[in-house]
């Protein structure tokens, strides 16, 4: 029997690149997720449309079926925290986490492809202030456990993913009571989604491609934007440019001492070693 108003039963809340699309590609189809869009928004920068909008996303799905969302632009973000804890205070919390310096050269790259920057690496992460504050990992995490408590927020490592994307998956389908899913042998087991290894060609239609689809995210012509998925427009006005090359080795090992601290303090709270996290690839090779 369909349950017409609900909300999430849980929110994987991010941050971003670290595992979000896939997981949301793996989840499509076996629990009830935002209908014809992965990314509301609602808690950010939709929040004046009212719960009711919300909830249209939900509408109609089965009672015993988990109904969530996948929004990685909530991890960092206060108001988020404080308006999902107001509207659904028993929500399953995911926290998602990844190497912080391949996770920002990740971000990074996402921004140039959709125009967000025209700067380098090294400027766009010392100047945008929501890049800046999605690296405060232990400050955020001990934010949404300090309000949905620490047994309704599910900590997941990125490295877990890589090493075995089943055992990753299983964890977080007992987490949110969802069925097992079996993706050993499928591509959704050794693919990832959503890499970005090209600039735009042209930053002005990058630009207004991303203005166009996310108009027609907020206005929910989600057919539409679909089509044009299909039909390589989105991939012809954010690609064909340059490729992105390596994190040079001296700006990979600056950040690595640069976050030192937050990574040990991170180590501490969620009881894992993050040694990796700590030695860069160039130092890892030559280690070897």
């Amino acid at each position: 029997m369909a349950e017409d108003f609900r909300l999430p039963d849980f929110i994987a809340v991010g941050p971003q690149r670290t595992g979000t699309t896939w997981l949301h590609d793996v989840l499509q189809g076996h629990v009830g997720l935002p209908r014809g869009t992965k990314e509301t928004d609602f808690f950010t920068k939709n929040y004046s449309r009212g719960i009711e909008w919300y909830r249209e996303f939900f509408r109609g799905y089965a009672k015993e079926v988990p109904v969530g969302e996948i929004d990685p632009n909530y991890f960092s973000s206060e108001q988020a925290l404080e308006r999902i804890a107001l509207h659904i205070p028993r929500a399953k919390i995911i926290c998602s986490f990844r190497d912080p310096v391949e996770r920002l050269y990740s971000s990074y790259r996402v921004m140039r492809r959709d125009a967000w920057t025209r700067v380098g690496f090294e400027e766009t992460i010392a100047t945008n202030r929501v890049v800046k504050e999605s690296t405060r990992y232990t400050h955020y995490l001990r934010r949404w456990q300090e309000s949905f408590g620490a047994d309704r927020v599910l900590v997941c490592l990125y490295d877990d993913l890589v090493a075995s994307p089943q055992a990753y998956l299983d964890r977080i389908c007992e987490f949110i009571c969802g069925p097992r899913i079996l993706i050993e042998g499928r591509p959704l087991a050794t693919e990832r989604v959503n890499t970005v290894v090209q600039a735009p060609r042209s930053r002005k239609l990058a630009q207004n491609a991303r203005n166009a689809r996310d108009w027609m995210r907020v206005n929910r012509w989600h057919r539409t934007s679909k089509l044009l998925d299909r039909l390589g427009v989105w991939r012809f006005c954010f690609g064909r440019g340059e490729e992105f090359p390596p994190l040079a080795p001296e700006v990979d090992a600056r950040l690595r001492r640069e976050f030192l601290a937050e990574i040990e303090e991170f180590e501490e709270l969620i009881g894992r070693d993050l040694s990796g996290w700590k030695q860069g690839p160039y130092e890892k090779r030559a280690a070897g």
